[in-house]
């Protein structure tokens, strides 16, 4: 379920950050975008902020790409010195101590594995990495039931305790992959910097995930686009428009990240029960949150069970939506949405 290959799209594409709010009691109609783009955990990001001439578009930028490489040198799976990797090495039952950073994330990750029944789970490495999704090169042969069965062994959230600031291993073997959640926090941490600089409208986007605050010029909600659930589709060919205000917006797909294997692709996202590709028939899910890292768990969660009992669990949230979309066998797609996902 890790490095998920997000298929989520602005439509605005607008992005930008800045510094300094200027006058708070400047009319809405003299605000301007500030729009800024850069990279992070190998994809892009973008940001739009609507503030006045004062805004100092260089100096905040500096400030997000200094936050943006403390979440990367915390949960770089890709980095021997970030702290997942050095956890990853750590000994069964001795307490390693983890940032607020990582804290955080870990409580929601357990929040996620709870909720989900075991759908989420950030303990996949050993067969993200057999597959070659994480840090190795893809297989070319199907693996052995044999195989599977022994890296399943070796995974398990509930293998892990969480402590107060810190983290231990119940199991010597178990490890952490925090791939598929891990871009939303990126967007959660930008959009609390954002905030804390003064601003109330903006929209901060990483590598497909979404976060929306306030409204654009207009007071009109921001539009953000889910793309078209097809291999080989643009990410610009959109599956449904929708708007956004003060929430977040994950999507995750099977369309975009596979490896094929005697002409048959196999979905980057593993069942945590089987230790395979997924084969519920969902090719997409999106998750409407309050926080971009939960949305971005749950949508991952969502495409490995049913789609009816995702949508059930959606349902028993307060402020969560879902739509979860699939392919049926003559090629067309039928959506399951919770009660209140945003109409067309």
């Amino acid at each position: 379920m890790t490095h998920l290959k997000k298929i989520l799209s602005s439509l605005v594409f607008l992005s930008a950050l800045t510094l300094l709010v200027g006058d708070p009691c400047v009319k809405a109609n003299t605000l301007q975008k500030h729009r800024l783009t850069g990279f992070t955990m190998g994809t892009t990001y973008a940001v739009t902020v609507m503030g006045d001439k004062s805004v100092d578009a260089s100096l905040l930028k500096k400030r997000i790409d200094s936050r943006l490489a403390m979440v990367n040198k915390s949960m770089s799976m890709f980095s021997p010195a970030s702290e997942i990797s050095r956890f990853n090495r750590s000994k069964e039952n001795v307490p390693f101590s983890i940032s607020p950073d990582f804290a955080w994330v870990m409580e929601r990750a357990n929040r996620l594995y709870e909720l989900t029944d075991g759908a989420w789970d950030g303990t996949l490495k050993p067969l993200v990495d057999f597959w070659g999704f994480g840090t190795k090169e893809a297989i070319t042969t199907l693996p052995t039931p044999e195989q599977i069965t022994r890296l399943l062994k070796q995974t398990g959230f509930h293998k892990i305790e969480l402590l107060e600031n810190a983290l231990r291993k119940k199991v010597a073997t178990v490890t952490l992959d925090l791939g598929s959640i891990a871009k939303g926090f990126g967007v959660d941490a930008v959009a609390r910097l954002i905030e804390e600089a003064g601003f109330t409208s903006f929209i901060v986007e990483i590598g497909g995930e979404v976060y929306a605050r306030g409204t654009k010029p207009g007071n009109l909600p921001w539009t953000v686009g889910i793309s078209r659930p097809e291999k080989g589709s643009s990410v610009r060919t959109l599956y449904r428009s929708i708007q956004l205000k003060d929430k977040a917006l994950a999507t995750s797909g099977d369309y975009r990240n596979f490896v094929t294997i005697d002409n048959k692709p196999y979905s980057h996202i593993i069942d945590p029960t089987t230790g395979y590709p997924v084969v519920t028939g969902v090719v997409s899910a999106s998750v409407i949150a309050a926080n971009c890292t939960f949305a971005d768990g749950l949508a991952t969660a969502l495409m490995v069970m049913p789609p009816e009992k995702g949508v059930q669990i959606v349902n028993r949230l307060d402020t969560v939506e879902c739509l979860i979309v699939v392919r049926e066998k003559d090629g067309t797609f039928t959506d399951w949405a919770s009660d209140h996902f945003p109409e067309h």
